[in-house]
């Protein structure tokens, strides 16, 4: 029986440490590429698995998306569309009332601008990637070039995964954003939570930027991955699972724009059962009488006369 113990034990150790360990997956994408050359390569130093998303109309666009393949790192277009603020807007914004034709020109030139792209990311675009109209033209013209979208989730109700039905073009979400402030800790902690939602859900898509903060942590933090986490380029996201969760928005552009419900509807007037009495001149007289006998003036004076009266007597 000890014997039958002892083997049992054995093969157990032995499949649980041939068991292969389920790793996370975590894609790192690093925006607004090909304006600082000297910190952006910086990034292209990191593992190649860190991919870079490049401005199409910026200074250095051509040069740092070829040295970022040349470095084996995935180049993806960082394509301006409109935000709902209003802020300015770079050349060749995307907005939901361009024509298609418009939009597949505008893309056409990203395209030819930034050489070895896989992919396609939205800068800023809130207005835009809430339009399910816009984005159904954004997705027939991605669909041409063979470019899988990632959707920088700048706005939850984001049409860019509905709109994707129909054709071809593959949709990925960013989970976290790694740098909305400078402050090395803020960063450090959004990255640890792309770690933990990796961990959780199998996969997490982090963008950052290239700020010389984000880039420090980044060093360290990719220097001391967890050995569960896997550090993977967002085309390898591609086939994971995606759940819409934006709420349909087919209202097309130009529309007139229904104005704000006003929630306070106000105090609803209270009806008289009977119908008022009329007040007549010889009521209002008494009344104000009245008032004035049972002021507290009159009364004081009414008890001091009293006193006075009484002390004569």
């Amino acid at each position: 029986m000890l014997q039958f113990r002892r083997i049992v034990f054995t093969l157990a150790s032995a499949l649980a440490f041939s068991a292969p360990v389920l790793a996370g997956k975590l894609a790192i994408v690093i925006d607004d590429f090909g304006y600082r050359p000297q910190t952006e390569n910086q990034v292209l130093a990191m593992p190649p698995a860190v991919s870079v998303a490049v401005l199409p109309n910026a200074t250095h666009a051509r040069e740092m998306a070829t040295k970022a393949h040349n470095s084996g790192h995935e180049v993806l277009i960082h394509l301006p569309m409109a935000p709902l603020s209003k802020q300015p807007l770079e050349k060749d914004t995307l907005r939901p009332d361009m024509s298609s034709n418009e939009i597949e020109r505008i893309i056409s030139d990203a395209v030819s601008k930034v050489p070895f792209a896989v992919g396609l990311n939205n800068h800023m675009g809130s207005a835009m990637t809430s339009s399910l109209f816009g984005m159904q033209k954004v997705m027939q013209a991605l669909d041409r070039y063979n470019l899988y979208f990632l959707d920088s989730m700048t706005i939850g109700n984001s049409q860019a995964l509905r709109a994707s039905t129909g054709t071809g073009v593959k949709v990925i979400k960013r989970k976290v954003f790694l740098d909305d402030t400078q402050n090395e800790g803020d960063i450090r902690r959004q990255f640890d939570r792309a770690v933990q939602l990796a961990r959780r859900n199998g996969s997490a898509i982090a963008i950052g930027h290239p700020h010389p903060a984000t880039v420090r942590v980044l060093q360290q933090a990719l220097n001391n991955l967890p050995a569960d986490i896997t550090l993977v380029r967002p085309s390898e996201l591609l086939n994971e699972p995606q759940v819409d969760t934006s709420t349909p928005n087919a209202t097309p552009p130009g529309s007139p724009v229904p104005p704000p419900r006003n929630p306070f509807r106000g105090a609803k007037l209270c009806k008289a059962k009977h119908k008022p009495e009329p007040v007549y001149a010889s009521r209002f007289f008494s009344v104000v009488g009245e008032s004035v006998s049972e002021s507290t003036l009159v009364q004081y004076m009414q008890n001091q006369w009293r006193g006075w009266a009484a002390q004569k007597k």
